[in-house]
């Protein structure tokens, strides 16, 4: 008998060292959810009827390239609704050739021919799919954002089809409006040609110029809010030399005379792109478009291709913040908040309080009832408890897992379940005994028939549970964790623990007539 006892006494004190190790101290190897530590409770709307209007007048503009690069007549090509769109002033005898065109290159547009020209919409099936990778994507690129900028086990959750779910505990009020910026700025960024410093103090007195009609391949753009020097409106180039798409990295620096600037460095394609323009282009402006406005517009001094920078009238902060948007990418689509709550740490501070009071009473009602009613075994069943919260918090901090209120919930009620592990198991001993068998009898007889009982009991407990963190939200995903570790912990404490200490006991006594139970 000792001989087995050796292992199994070994695997219960590695199983407390090592939970003990992994949990100690709770207040460090814990993550505390936000109802528990604070912080921000948010729900985007991604617009994704904009990502494909986006979509459409990128269409538009290849379109009209295509029309152009083959020699199909045409009047103008115009966007109707989000994505519809009209090419206007068609030729019947390019028809052929047009129809050719459209089935190789847009494939995923459905188009017929009218009196005036061609009709185009997007096909229902592929607008479909396209929401669905705009959600997605913006959900990657928040998480990317929030998890560069150090926010402690944040949740990221989608809730139905265009909603995004956003919660980050311990966010202190300073970050608050920092994190808003991040999250929110869509930070498409885009090099251009300018064709017209200017500035002009209003989009129509840039159009003076061109008597009011602006050519396809130009746009006006206005210069961010708060620059120093430029105010007003400058006239570009439509089509872009590079995007933030071609980057493989940005980093904030120092520049001369200490000035913030963002280094970036750009893959092949884009490198060859930069040096072939840069090249031509010396001692013009390029300007550096961040969400359709300009931030800056330095002169090409000389021909760049891998490496560059972007410089302004940035701080420290703005230049970090603009770095970190640009290594995540940008979002596919605008956001729009639908909900927003702030928890501050003192209301998080008191439900842990409570929390904790509610574990402890429990705890302490259980222990008392167990010594009333079963005596000496019920010290077997304190101890077996005892040690099911140590594991339970031991493995919630080795799996990084984070602790809700609700996850407090699952562990007063894990509580309740390990002790009826016990009952069951000492129960069926009582009874053997009174049906006349002998103690060390019963006590193996009692473990036996109870195992599969208390097995069939947790097996389907955990079945709910692993539904309930499938498809709940993170708080009822934080009840979900707690449970399933505590239901897995009580059966290895009830189960086997219990069974080592009724032996150690009972085992050596030759002539057992009864036990305290």
């Amino acid at each position: 008998m000792m001989k087995t006892m050796g292992w199994k006494i070994v695997l219960i004190l590695a199983v407390i060292v090592f939970s003990v190790v992994m949990s100690y101290p709770p207040s460090e190897k814990i993550n505390l959810g936000l109802d528990l530590k604070g912080g921000m409770h948010l729900v985007f709307r991604v617009e994704t009827d904009e990502a494909i209007q986006g979509q459409t007048d990128n269409a538009v503009v290849r379109l009209k390239g295509v029309l152009k690069q083959h020699s199909i007549q045409f009047e103008k090509v115009i966007r109707q609704g989000r994505n519809k769109i009209d090419i206007i002033g068609t030729s019947y005898e390019h028809e052929e050739r047009l129809r050719d065109r459209l089935d190789e290159e847009f494939r995923e547009w459905d188009y017929i021919f009218t009196g005036t020209g061609v009709a185009l919409s997007l096909r229902p099936n592929v607008e479909m799919r396209m929401k669905e990778q705009t959600v997605n994507q913006a959900l990657g690129t928040i998480q990317n954002r929030v998890d560069e900028f150090g926010v402690a086990s944040p949740v990221f959750q989608r809730q139905g089809s265009d909603r995004l779910l956003i919660e980050l505990p311990g966010v202190s009020d300073k970050e608050k409006r920092r994190i808003m910026g991040l999250i929110r700025s869509t930070a498409m960024l885009e090099f251009k040609k300018m064709v017209d410093y200017g500035p002009y103090p209003t989009e129509a007195d840039a159009l003076k110029k061109y008597n009011g009609v602006l050519p396809d391949d130009l746009m006006i753009l206005k210069w961010t809010a708060g620059h120093p020097r430029y105010k007003g409106y400058s006239v570009l180039q439509a089509a872009n030399v590079i995007t933030g798409r071609d980057m493989k990295n940005a980093q904030h620096s120092l520049g001369e005379f200490s000035a913030p600037q963002v280094n970036f460095s750009l893959d092949s394609n884009g490198a060859g792109k930069f040096r072939t323009f840069t090249a031509a282009n010396v001692g013009q402006h390029l300007a550096i478009v961040l969400d359709k406005k300009i931030i800056s517009a330095p002169v090409i001094q000389d021909v760049l291709s891998y490496e560059s920078m972007i410089t302004g009238n940035f701080t420290v902060e703005e230049t970090e913040d603009l770095a970190l948007k640009l290594r995540s990418g940008a979002l596919p689509a605008p956001l729009r908040i639908e909900h927003e709550q702030i928890i501050g740490p003192s209301l998080g501070g008191d439900s842990i309080r409570k929390g904790l009071y509610a574990c402890i009473v429990g705890l302490f009602l259980v222990m008392v009832f167990m010594l009333f009613y079963y005596r000496t075994a019920g010290i077997n069943s304190i101890i077996a408890l005892a040690l099911n919260m140590v594991i339970l918090l031991g493995i919630l901090a080795y799996f990084k897992a984070t602790l809700t209120l609700p996850g407090i919930a699952g562990i007063i009620l894990t509580i309740g379940m390990a002790v009826d592990a016990n009952v069951l198991i000492f129960e069926r001993i009582k009874e053997d005994l009174r049906a006349g068998k002998a103690p060390k009898s019963a006590i193996d007889s009692g473990f036996k028939k109870a195992f599969v009982t208390i097995l069939d009991a947790n097996l389907t407990t955990i079945i709910a549970a692993i539904f309930l963190f499938q498809f709940g939200t993170s708080a009822v995903k934080g009840f979900a964790v707690t449970l399933m570790i505590g239901i897995v912990a009580s059966m290895f404490t009830a189960v086997f623990v219990s069974r080592v200490i009724f032996d150690l006991i009972y085992a050596q006594k030759k002539k057992l007539k009864t036990i305290s139970i």
